[in-house]
């Protein structure tokens, strides 16, 4: 058996990012053998993957890349634990890598089970690697292919790691590459990572939706009166106020009724309507013009300039952790469990 020296350890470190006890460990056990040496760290580290599958992993990188062509764009979220291992060069490798596999992926297949560039593992053995040598749940939460319509493009926005979008817009014949084309989708991109809208137009609003965004609206309205005619009756009774301050009180609580129940579908209509301007992306105020207008607007102007229709297709928005509930951490708990341990 060859001894195990601090060269060994120091190497099987360096390769696995395994501990210092586990390095040896491992060595020993292979009989100083390196490559077996690694094989039953990466095994180990399988267990200890598995065993943190259940944590919580909001942190990590959404990330969105387009093809040279600018025909086809991927957009992807992985998730890690902490802010410190979504940092970390191989954190960020394996969402590069990741990216690049579901660019030749059709969409809706199982993007784990394929191979890992420079690699004869699978992306789903390669994360519960990644998962043992960080110490943190890895997750490859979801990803997203959208594709340019006929002489359009897909158009790639990333914020920080934190906000990915892609947004496939179609120009006029001819016009993809023009001078006035290219920053109208930049910006269309950046609305949509700053504003966050749901669709992109009216059209793709459900009828559920739009019931139940009614039902608000109305459930709003009659706490509000409710509320306004309780405090009308709280006022009859009240002996403590003077003349003026009654009639005072008893106004602003009358105007806090709102209006009357016979108008409520009018008025849920009108807000239906302002409520489109802030989920659906044509509908609205586009924040890099101030004064232009909405995006459906300045998308007509460009039209006309353009001497064709400019249409947008589509857009997928990635959020890092969006959606998922982050565990709140009680410091004096777990300091009182670690003192207890």
């Amino acid at each position: 058996m060859a001894a195990v020296t601090p060269a060994m350890i120091k190497e099987l470190r360096e390769r696995t990012s395994a501990g210092m006890s586990d390095c040896k460990n491992a060595l020993t056990e292979a009989e100083g053998d390196i490559e077996k040496a690694v094989e039953i760290i990466l095994k180990k580290g399988i267990v200890k993957g598995a065993a943190r599958a259940g944590k919580i992993a909001a942190e990590g990188e959404a990330a969105a890349h387009v093809s040279a062509d600018r025909k086809k764009g991927v957009i992807v979220e992985v998730n890690c634990q902490t802010d410190f291992v979504a940092r970390g060069d191989e954190f960020k490798g394996f969402v590069k890598n990741v990216v690049a596999v579901a660019t030749n992926l059709a969409k809706g297949k199982d993007i784990g089970a394929e191979k890992y560039p420079g690699s004869d593992k699978t992306v789903e053995e390669t994360r519960v690697e990644l998962a043992g040598k960080t110490g943190e749940n890895i997750v490859v939460r979801r990803w997203d292919v959208l594709e340019a319509q006929g002489d359009g493009v897909v158009q790639a926005y990333n914020h920080n790691g934190r906000v990915a979008v892609l947004v496939s817009v179609e120009a006029p014949a001819g016009k993809k590459d023009d001078a006035d084309f290219k920053p109208f989708i930049e910006n269309v991109a950046m609305q949509i990572a700053a504003m966050s809208p749901l669709v992109v137009d009216k059209s793709q609003v459900s009828a559920e939706q739009i019931a139940k965004q009614k039902e608000i609206y109305q459930a709003q309205m009659k706490e509000e009166l409710d509320a306004a005619t309780a405090r009308l009756a709280e006022l009859e009774a009240a002996t403590d106020l003077k003349p003026e301050e009654l009639a005072a009180e008893k106004k602003a609580a009358q105007a806090k009724k709102g209006p009357p129940e016979a108008m409520w579908p009018k008025v849920i209509e009108g807000k239906i309507t302002k409520w489109y301007s802030e989920v659906t992306l044509l509908g609205q105020d586009n924040v890099w013009d101030p004064g232009a207008g909405s995006i459906d607007k300045v998308r007509g102007e460009l039209g006309k300039k353009l001497g064709g229709d400019v249409k947008i297709h589509a857009f997928a928005r990635f959020a890092l952790g969006e959606g998922i509930e982050k565990k709140s951490e009680d410091l004096a708990a777990e300091v009182a469990k670690t003192i207890g341990a």
